[in-house]
């Protein structure tokens, strides 16, 4: 594993960590150049013939390489898991001074990245995003998701630096959640939306990633509303948690599939609230949705599904959120025979010998494009985990 992760640490370094993304399509100069990009479907299937193309027409269409806020702040929490293991003498991904250098590098550059319109801190994608023919994000549009991953590596930043403006931007990320994201009423509580944007309101990994901001600012700040809303919404997502632990995506009519990554996001996100609060209340379904999740998604050779109810295509995501999951519930130790088969397929599967990691391993012809957020910086945190669980 130790020469894996370096050649995925190497190429990454060596990329700047700017690069391509799934959803990225419209940021061909060649597409804004052309008239129909006022029209929603013509965006829509712009989008998806990059993103479901297993050929990379990106350099011919004028696509750059750039920054993404969401996969800046997945190094950055990679990075920080390397310096704790480096504080235990463990020097083989860099050193404490080498580590922190790229720490503080990755971390002011997610300060410029915020986007400063709304009541708090908050981050989007460097894209504008067509979902279905339902609303567009323009870019830049901050987003729960990305939100959370920022505050999570700005958090893990200031526990290492102890230096007061990250604490402080990722605290002031309460503010939008609680200010500017819509509320959705749903059972005995609300469901925080997707972006301040109405068309993706009542999405359960989606509130429940903004509950886990409000946790961990909880575990700052002690304020009694942080803790208190992050409880409604994960009462609301605990209530709509099916008898066999699973979730839907979504409640709208084409958001009920269930898969592997997203109900990692909730178990995550429902631990993390129960760790910084003290509030036990949700432990049963932690307990189930873990069972549901570690029996449904993955073979016994280590395959990992995307589907509850199929096995293709295999998303990156899948292997990635298993290591990250089991940490945060401490659960690794426990499960490590299962996570060594995943992470040994994972590698033999879909690692380039360039050190990026695969899209998807489709039935027929996979995407074995390198994208720097949804692939290899989500497998640089995961693995990180890995690493740093193994010294445990």
């Amino acid at each position: 594993m130790e020469s894996s992760f370096l050649k995925l640490k190497s190429y990454c370094e060596t990329e700047e960590f700017k690069g391509w993304d799934p959803y990225d399509g419209l940021n061909s100069k060649v597409f804004q150049a052309l008239p129909f990009k006022h029209s929603d479907l013509a965006r829509l299937a712009w989008i998806q013939g990059f993103k479901r193309s297993p050929m990379n027409f990106r350099r011919l269409l004028l696509v750059p390489k750039e920054y993404n806020a969401k996969g800046i702040a997945l190094f950055l929490s990679g990075y920080c898991n390397l310096y704790h293991l480096a504080l235990k003498g463990i020097t083989t991904y860099g050193s404490e001074q080498d580590l922190k250098r790229y720490i503080v590098f990755l971390a002011d550059l997610l300060l410029k990245m915020q986007n400063k319109e709304y009541s708090g801190a908050c981050w989007g994608y460097n894209f504008d995003w067509q979902a279905r023919r339902l609303f567009l994000f323009p870019k830049n549009t901050p987003t729960v998701v990305a939100t959370s991953f920022c505050v999570d590596g700005l958090l893990n930043t200031y526990e290492i630096t102890k230096n007061e403006k990250y604490l402080e931007v990722a605290i002031s990320a309460a503010n939008f959640v609680v200010q500017d994201l819509n509320r959705t009423e749903h059972e005995n509580g609300f469901l925080f939306s997707y972006s301040p944007l109405n068309g993706n309101n009542t999405v359960f990994n989606a509130s429940l990633l903004g509950a886990k901001i409000l946790s961990q600012i909880f575990g700052y700040t002690k304020e009694a509303l942080l803790r208190e809303t992050a409880a409604q919404t994960i009462r609301a997502c605990c209530d709509s948690q099916a008898d066999d632990g699973s979730w839907v995506y979504g409640m709208l009519p084409t958001q009920n599939w269930i898969d592997s990554f997203h109900t990692g996001y909730n178990i995550e996100a429902i631990q993390t609230y129960q760790d910084c609060a003290g509030d036990t209340k949700f432990v049963t379904n932690i307990g189930k949705g873990l069972k549901f999740y570690l029996n449904t998604f993955f073979l016994s050779d280590g395959t990992p599904k995307y589907y509850h109810d199929k096995t293709y295509p295999i998303d990156i995501h899948c292997p990635g959120q298993l290591f990250v999951t089991l940490s945060k519930t401490g659960t690794f130790s426990e499960n490590r025979v299962l996570i060594t088969k995943v992470l040994e397929w994972t590698v033999s599967n879909m690692q380039d010998p360039q050190g990026f990691f695969y899209y998807q391993i489709k039935k027929g012809i996979s995407s074995k494009i390198s994208y720097m957020r949804w692939s290899n910086a989500f497998m640089f945190k995961a693995i990180s985990h890995y690493l740093m669980e193994s010294e445990k």
